[in-house]
């Protein structure tokens, strides 16, 4: 499960829910924004791309039409590179709403979709994950071939996933998000990683997230243990744990390329990426232009 010389694969959350342009300059929120931020974090090593979508004032939208250009946009920088839509419950409730990015198809079709394992508090709001919501679009992403990308704020939250594997609608092997340092959930310490990893089946591939100042001690966790990271302007804007510089992407997946070459852990590349998680070449890359 954990392999402290495997190839580090960079999970890059550039935009998230939350982040607008008053919080910092370096988001990127439309299209282009995007997928030249995309661009540039590709180019540094990162090879899964978490991709949520805004409307044309910047607010967060399920809907597909929007998401669609952001794929296409992704597979043209490199159609080799891992495409996750989000399929999050913060601002939609419906397992249509929120599934409706799994019907996408062609070049627009996703190798992956965020699937949370439970429900959870943030500082201002809850993610309300229902048992039926999560069975449901466990069920659309079976239905598609798509894989879920398993968010987890709880270990509890990987006993769900284990029973939703019992009931045929989980195959192996899971990728997992770790996320740490929430105020509501699980810190950023190695005892709280360890009771996460206790509960991984054991062909698991594991990445860890840190929220606000815990992104870089969450990184480093990830690195030293043997897993993956996820790491981008989504979970923290901030450069420095005192919030005095704002960051960007690039300079994020910049720090963990650093990190992990002194941890002597080669960066994934997408071919890579995609052979460690058990995907195959990406639908209808030919109808990307």
């Amino acid at each position: 499960m954990a392999d402290s010389a495997q190839p580090l694969i960079i999970n890059l959350a550039p935009t998230g829910m939350v982040p607008t342009k008053a919080m910092t300059p370096h988001v990127p929120l439309s299209p282009q924004e995007i997928v030249d931020d995309v661009a540039r974090c590709a180019a540094l090593g990162a090879s899964i791309i978490h991709l949520h979508a805004r409307d044309e004032e910047g607010r967060p939208t399920t809907r597909a039409e929007y998401m669609a250009p952001l794929v296409e946009g992704v597979r043209s920088v490199d159609p080799e590179l891992v495409v996750c839509v989000t399929c999050s419950g913060r601002f939609a409730n419906s397992v249509d709403e929120r599934g409706a990015v799994l019907e996408l198809s062609g070049a627009a079709k996703p190798d992956m979709a965020s699937l949370t394992l439970g429900s959870n508090n943030f500082v201002q709001q809850p993610s309300v994950n229902a048992p039926e919501t999560i069975r449901g679009l466990a069920t659309r992403m079976r239905l598609h071939g798509i894989k879920p990308e398993l968010e987890v704020f709880e270990p509890g939250m990987l006993t769900f996933g284990r029973y939703l594997t019992e009931k045929g609608l989980i195959d192996g092997p899971w990728y997992v998000n770790v996320l740490l340092g929430n105020l509501g959930t699980s810190p950023a310490t190695p005892g709280a990683l360890a009771s996460f990893l206790a509960l991984l089946p054991e062909d698991s591939v594991f990445a860890v997230a840190g929220i606000g100042r815990f992104q870089t001690a969450a990184n480093l966790l990830g690195i030293a243990s043997g897993g993956h990271v996820r790491v981008g302007l989504e979970d923290n804007v901030w450069w420095d744990r005192d919030r005095t510089v704002l960051a960007t992407n690039a300079q994020l997946v910049e720090r963990v390329c650093r990190m992990a070459d002194v941890a002597e852990r080669p960066i994934a590349t997408p071919a890579e990426t995609r052979a460690l998680l058990g995907l195959g070449r990406p639908a209808s890359v030919a109808q990307v232009g």
